[in-house]
């Protein structure tokens, strides 16, 4: 009898987060799996905002793990790294660690002299992606190797000028407060214009003259954009309220590029209702949620509050701004009044489009332990435990059948209703102290067709084993790591074992291919 060439037979999917065999400890104590390096560093890079602490890990240690895997895998296994580096910065959407990265990179292949793979000009050039970001790269090359700066930084750092650098990105980013201005990097990597940009070289000129010669230096005649804002800047400031609260008032400061951010320091005065009223036309989807508090303060009328709401919460919108999900709910959770309320609610439902609707019963387990509740990062007040929780129940409302329940070093089941709103769901979920990430597996797994647990993986010691053993083998199991943390809390990469990582809902795509026998590659081979 045919056993396994038969038409039903499938192969077994495997992920690509790999374990190695070797059995390390938790930071709680508990039976942890080795990673290979890929998947390690993988795992650490969608979860690090360098040089943030977290709650087992200082920022100088993770940046240093991030560094030396970054290192090795450069000169062994550059295709991967680059592929890595420049999917960070595009889809992954996380800045710092691809331009650490890459400047990393280009190091530990300059010092052991390889040159196979893609080339460290094309690596340096792929995850500069905004024009403040060749002042980042250089200012944490020197900072970390000193001023003399390689060939290939500089060639990377040029072709992105080209790229990137244009009127209203230079009164956006070229500022007093930043250490190299658009200038300085022009002068510094020999930048040219590219040639199908033939108002590029008028502008570079400009951006010198900027530089070195503020007092004297005047826009090119043919770019309107820096021609309308040298206009305003040279008005007296006693008639520059008058122009924000004129007709025509916002068309103006639009047409002069003048961002929020400018617009305080050139009005020498209070950011009032007038001048929000004015600005809020042409601010990004980000900036209105960042300023939203400010805009009650401030008392912007209602008309108005309805177009940034409309704004913050079109799909179109939510989707350009490629935000992580918890940038909403941070919002959601700061916000003063409950005008901004359903906006927000319906921007992170946008947010969270690719968390599947899984079929059968799905087991949810979210981690609420005291480790997890360390903050993203220092510049963000949401925590892990917060995200963790917006992604369970997400998951939990758009699968067919599920139990939803948060854990520490007890367990609890969270009642929901269909279509009831993840933000109401948010309002149960408390701090449950250790992680007994076992012992809450084996409490409510009850035959379900899957289980997906979201953690930093740090679970206590158990006398019955990682949380993984709990589960039948044919059952799969899926963790999704939001600290990188070195130890996992079991096997993966097959044998229906597989870790996930990251702030952002994009893992959860994996979770389908895995199911129809599919294998599930890195997210940039995808």
């Amino acid at each position: 009898m045919s056993r396994f060439n038969t038409r039903t037979a499938r192969a077994q999917p495997t992920s690509r987060v790999t374990s190695t065999g070797r059995v390390l400890r938790t930071y709680e104590g508990g039976r942890g799996r080795e990673r290979d390096a890929r998947s390690e560093l993988f795992l650490l890079s969608v979860a690090n905002f360098v040089s943030q602490q977290t709650f087992y890990e200082s920022g100088a240690d993770r940046d240093d793990r991030f560094a030396r895997l970054v290192g090795e895998l450069a000169v062994t296994d550059p295709t991967w790294t680059a592929g890595l580096l420049g999917w960070l910065r595009g889809e992954g959407n996380l800045r710092t660690a691809a331009i650490v990265g890459a400047a990393e990179y280009v190091k530990a292949r300059l010092d052991a002299g390889v040159t196979a793979g893609p080339s460290n000009r094309q690596v340096v050039d792929s995850v500069l992606q905004r024009p403040d970001e060749p002042g980042e790269l250089l200012a944490y090359w020197t900072a970390t190797y000193g001023r003399n700066v390689p060939k290939p930084v500089k060639r990377g750092i040029a072709d992105a000028v080209r790229r990137l650098y244009g009127g209203r990105s230079l009164l956006k980013y070229d500022t007093a407060s930043k250490g190299y201005r658009f200038g300085d990097i022009l002068n510094l990597v020999h930048a040219a214009p590219d040639p199908e940009k033939p108002w590029q070289g008028e502008l570079f000129q400009y951006a010198l003259d900027r530089r070195h010669h503020p007092d004297t230096a005047v826009p090119p005649a043919s770019d309107r954009l820096l021609t309308a804002h040298r206009e305003l800047t040279a008005l007296p400031v006693e008639e520059r309220r008058a122009v924000v609260t004129s007709d025509g008032g916002a068309e103006r400061l639009a047409a002069a590029g003048m961002t929020w951010e400018a617009l305080a320091g050139w009005l020498q005065g209070p950011m009032d209702k007038a001048a929000w009223e004015a600005v809020i036309p042409s601010m990004g989807s980000m900036s209105l949620i960042r300023n939203l508090r400010n805009f009650d303060e401030a008392g912007v009328c209602d008309e108005v509050a309805a177009r940034v709401a409309a704004k913050i919460s079109d799909p179109a919108e939510v989707a350009r701004s490629r935000q992580f999900p918890f940038r909403y709910l941070a919002a959601y959770q700061h916000a003063p009044s409950l005008r901004w309320s359903y906006p927000l609610e319906q921007a992170l439902g946008h947010s969270l489009a690719n968390v599947p609707a899984l079929p059968g019963r799905t087991l949810v387990l979210v981690d609420r332990s005291g480790s997890m509740f360390s903050r993203v990062s220092d510049r963000s007040r949401l925590n892990r435990a917060d995200a963790a929780a917006v992604f369970g129940a997400a998951l939990a409302l758009r699968a067919a059948d599920a139990d939803l329940v948060q854990f520490g070093t007890n367990s609890h089941q969270l009642p929901f209703r269909r279509g009831e709103s993840v933000l109401r769901i948010l309002q149960g979920f408390r701090s449950l102290g250790g992680t007994d990430t076992t012992e809450a597996v084996r409490r409510h797994y009850r035959a379900h067709d899957r289980v997906l647990i979201v953690t930093d993986e740090q679970y206590t010691f158990s006398r019955h084993g990682d949380p993984t053993e709990q589960i039948p083998a044919n059952v799969p199991v899926y963790t999704w790591n939001l600290a990188g943390y070195r130890a996992g809390h079991g096997p993966s990469g097959k044998a229906n074992r597989h870790t996930f990582g990251g702030l952002s809902d994009a893992a959860f795509r994996m979770v389908p291919l895995l199911e129809s026998a599919r294998d599930a590659d890195w997210p940039w081979a995808v």
